[in-house]
């Protein structure tokens, strides 16, 4: 599948998961898009450990130390999976994955050549060194264990952007 394909692939996937997807060239764009997403005034934990990070946080307002005040996180994912419109977040590098999962609204930055077609493809790649741990995310949380009824954000984020750079 070319790299071209896979980011299709993996945005279509994504969006049907309930995610909002958007897909921007690097730099200004990036900071466009976020500033678009992130409702103004809201309190925002990026961790700006890379360089995307970093970018993104240069369009946000109300920064705060840690993910515990966050209403929302802005973070780069480990990598994505085109075949489940999936992102990965790791504890890679000290990244604290629970980031991801208690503020009400995630927002994940995607590389373009960390998105792998397929699950096997990724583990794949770590096999040697895989990450402690692992959180695979597909669109915003939901659970149909109420009663049988679908409720969202219940074991994460209400919402799920994905921004593919």
């Amino acid at each position: 599948m070319s790299p071209i394909d896979r980011v299709s692939l993996f945005l279509e996937n994504a969006a049907k998961a309930a995610a909002g997807t958007h897909r921007v060239t690097a730099g200004k764009k990036l900071k466009e898009a976020v500033s678009n997403i992130v409702p103004k005034g809201a309190s925002v934990f990026c961790p700006r450990a890379t360089a995307l990070e970093k970018t993104a946080a240069t369009s946000l307002g109300k920064l705060v130390p840690d993910y515990l005040s966050a209403e929302v996180t802005v973070e780069e994912a480990h990598a994505a999976i085109a075949e489940t419109g999936s992102i990965v977040i790791t504890s890679k590098g000290g990244k604290a994955v629970q980031a991801s999962l208690l503020p009400s609204h995630h927002v994940a930055i995607v590389p373009r050549k960390k998105i792998f077609g397929t699950l096997n493809e990724f583990f794949a790649k770590f096999a040697a060194s895989p990450p402690t741990n692992i959180t695979v995310i597909t669109g915003p949380s939901r659970t149909a264990d109420i009663e049988l009824n679908l409720v969202i954000g219940v074991h994460g984020p209400e919402k799920l952007d994905i921004i593919v750079v």
